[in-house]
């Protein structure tokens, strides 16, 4: 069955240009032209991924992430025209998947959406379905995370990068290596993409964020899961 992309931009002419572009590859495209009509769209027709420009009336993209991922945690990527590094940080923050900077290739945005959707499907072989490490528990056939016996909602992202770091436990990942990871091939991300996403886990599986119990910076490096097991850890 075909993979739904919905595509929400308020310029036309770059809706039916990757429209027409998508259905070339085999996807189903649904189109919104602003984040009102996005948000209906997304709830309606349940896409498996969503191409979202920043920059839109009525609700920008930043507005519809922070509606949306309240109730769905569907691969989110966005279109941006702005080059400041911080705009795009701040919508991987609200729980973007990846960005893709205007003007962009075709061939490019296939790539980015065949890895995102990849990484969301969890289709990479894996050596373990289920790991326990303190009280954290990570079912890989069933893609749940639990800890202290509460469910934890992640984003394919998120879910795919904290499965990197509880494979290898004590093992030091760069955030070049876990970018190509995560990702499955290399484009030119800024590697501050990670720092969001474990900032955004340690949020959502650490009892003290501020200093973690499970999620280690190895400074210069990059990160690693503490490979001993903890005794049980007390959350608020």
């Amino acid at each position: 069955m075909s993979k739904t992309i919905l595509v929400a931009d308020d310029k036309a002419n770059i809706r039916n240009l990757v429209r027409e572009y998508l259905e070339a590859e085999g996807f189903r495209v649904v189109i919104a032209a602003n984040g009102r009509e996005a948000l209906y769209a997304a709830r309606h027709e349940k896409p498996d991924l969503i191409l979202l420009d920043i920059m839109m009336p009525e609700m920008s993209g930043y507005d519809f992430i922070k509606a949306y991922r309240k109730e769905r945690e569907t691969p989110i990527i966005l279109l941006t025209a702005k080059l400041d590094e911080t705009d795009k940080v701040l919508g991987l923050e609200l729980g973007a998947d990846d960005y893709v900077s205007k003007p962009f290739g075709m061939k490019e945005l296939v790539a980015r959406i065949n890895a995102v959707l990849r990484r969301a499907s969890h289709t990479a072989s894996v050596r373990e379905n289920v790991l326990t490490i303190g009280d954290i528990r990570l079912d890989q056939e069933s893609h749940t995370v639990y800890v202290s016996s509460r469910p934890i909602s992640l984003t394919p992202s998120e879910f795919d990068l904290l499965h990197i770091l509880m494979s290898a436990p004590g093992r030091v990942f760069s955030r070049s290596e876990l970018l190509l990871k995560s990702q499955g091939t290399s484009f030119e991300n800024i590697e501050r993409t990670i720092d969001v996403h474990i900032h955004n886990l340690r949020m959502k599986i650490e009892p003290n964020p501020s200093k973690p119990a499970y999620i280690e910076t190895v400074f210069g490096i990059g990160y690693r899961f503490r490979s001993e097991r903890r005794d049980s850890v007390q959350f608020p």
